[in-house]
């Protein structure tokens, strides 16, 4: 699945161990808050959220978007410590909203 994570740190430390997450996750840096992987799998998304959420704070953002979930282009959304997840058709047509 390619996992693309938009991170937008409150802080430098919460900036830092955002950045060694994703290394460790095996992302790449692709522009200054940009970070990508063609490679990641189901079992190790929800454990990079996990570990997200633990270094996090209220001012953090991070933004998730990932393709292809059952058909779907799935947008998930970290801010002011509450995650959000939307689900969009290939069309663009908003499918479901959790």
């Amino acid at each position: 699945m390619f996992v693309s994570v938009m991170i937008e740190p409150g802080g430098l430390e919460s900036g830092k161990f955002l950045v060694d997450i994703l290394t460790r996750y095996g992302f790449e840096k692709i522009q200054r808050c940009c970070w990508e992987s063609m490679k990641i799998k189901e079992e190790e998304l929800i454990s990079l959220k996990r570990d997200i959420d633990r270094v996090t704070d209220y001012y953090d953002k991070i933004r998730l978007y990932q393709f292809p979930v059952n058909g779907l282009f799935v947008l998930t959304e970290m801010k002011q410590k509450k995650w959000r997840k939307r689900q969009f058709s290939p069309v663009n047509a908003p499918v479901k909203k959790t």
